[in-house]
């Protein structure tokens, strides 16, 4: 067997690891070839299939292109390592970068950073090169892609067309590819951060002072500097650019709460059962009900299973125990205030919830007219007398009208 044959056989075991293939050819062969001789042999031949080829590199001219992607990046917040997703946008020719950190990265977020990425750049490239994600693509891929409704509509606010790059074509946008690479070994190497606000404030620091303002080889200058000749070519912002928000609709709960994202958010308890809107923001909640703001939280980021209650909301609630209020005593209150001073002097007097008198006095309010039954209840109260057989007697008088005249109320103010 040639030794070109032998090589390429031997070459898929070895992985296509040149070194390993030329201790197999010495060892189970006999044949000592050096290392130099061996690699020309496998180049000439072609025998990796997988061997770098030549590539063009792409020119863009001032304000032409930019490029957005996101990446997964492992960080510390707190003493908490999670998996972030790493928002970039750059602009192609200047290759000034921005880029933002969030738990997950859906419609609502991508609008969101490029909103703040475009307002960064203080402008906006008519063409915005992108992944074939389904974050911004509805379907399809590549230069058959269809760009999902919203966000081709958030384009227009801008100017911008998003174009999905030819599958298995990632080096398409490699302005951006880099940039991941260079902020997992430079921006996270060595930092930890407090919480996603710190995260992305020293992030926007990161790209101004370390990102932008270092000069690169291939343009001869920072991107900062490069930025100064591009900024005239971009589309100027539209003068308002509405918030990012994605609107639900939900039940207020039996306990005065929605649910958004497996966390839950307090509104006024009047609402409950009723339906109200949602506008979930990238940083806030707003409900709404009848076109009017009725409750306003920070969202809960990258949480699950949190109550938020915002004060005034929900009246403290009573709960069931044993010194609870009995139903002769609730049957009692919330009438008269003279009766509610009566019956807590009652309580005072008796042991337990005075079941026996409060039920007692239940009855003779039941039993005679309201007129003197509270007076005799005020007469009792004046003279310190909570015998109920007595005040049975009072009341009898005051309805016969032999009793002693009480003043008016008037009168004892």
């Amino acid at each position: 067997m040639e030794l070109t044959d032998l090589a390429g056989k031997l070459l898929p075991e070895c992985k296509g690891n040149t070194v390993r293939l030329q201790q197999l050819l010495k060892d189970h062969h006999g044949l000592n070839i050096a290392y130099s001789s061996l690699t020309r042999l496998v180049r000439q031949a072609n025998l990796k299939a997988n061997l770098p080829k030549r590539v063009g590199s792409y020119s863009f001219a001032p304000g032409e292109e930019a490029q957005h992607d996101t990446s997964p990046h492992r960080l510390l917040i707190g003493e908490k390592t999670v998996t972030a997703q790493c928002a970039a946008l750059v602009l192609a020719y200047s290759r000034r970068a921005f880029i933002q950190y969030y738990p997950s990265f859906t419609r609502l977020e991508a609008r969101h950073f490029l909103s703040q990425a475009l307002r960064f750049m203080d402008g906006a490239c008519p063409r915005c090169t992108i992944d074939n994600t389904s974050v911004l693509v509805a379907h399809g891929a590549g230069p058959d892609a269809e760009i999902a409704p919203e966000m081709q509509a958030f384009g227009q606010i801008f100017g911008v067309r998003f174009v999905p790059h030819r599958v298995g074509d990632p080096d398409r946008k490699a302005r951006v590819e880099r940039l991941f690479a260079y902020a997992e070994g430079n921006f996270l190497a060595g930092r930890t951060f407090s919480d996603w606000f710190d995260l992305n404030l020293k992030a926007l620091r990161w790209c101004t002072e370390v990102a932008n303002a270092k000069i690169k080889r291939s343009i001869g200058m920072s991107p900062e500097a490069a930025y100064l000749m591009e900024k005239p070519h971009l589309l100027p912002l539209p003068t308002y650019i509405p918030p990012a928000y994605q609107a639900l609709a939900r039940i207020v709960d039996s306990e005065g709460f929605v649910n958004v994202d497996s966390n839950r958010y307090s509104v006024p308890e009047r609402l409950i059962g009723k339906q109200v809107q949602i506008l979930k923001y990238a940083e806030r909640i707003e409900v709404l009900f009848k076109n009017q703001r009725v409750a306003l939280h920070e969202r809960s980021i990258a949480e699950r299973d949190r109550r938020v209650t915002a004060p005034g909301h929900h009246q403290p609630r009573r709960r069931a125990s044993v010194s609870s209020l009995s139903p002769e005593e609730q049957a009692l209150q919330g009438h008269s205030e003279i009766l509610d001073r009566f019956v807590g002097e009652i309580k005072k007097r008796s042991q337990g919830r005075a079941i026996r008198p409060l039920k007692r006095l239940l009855d003779l309010k039941r039993t005679y007219p309201p007129e003197p039954f509270l007076a005799a209840c005020r007469q009792a109260l004046q003279f310190g007398l909570f015998d109920l057989t007595r005040i049975e007697r009072m009341i009898l008088s005051f309805i016969a009208g032999d009793f002693f005249q009480i003043p008016d109320e008037e009168e004892n103010s």
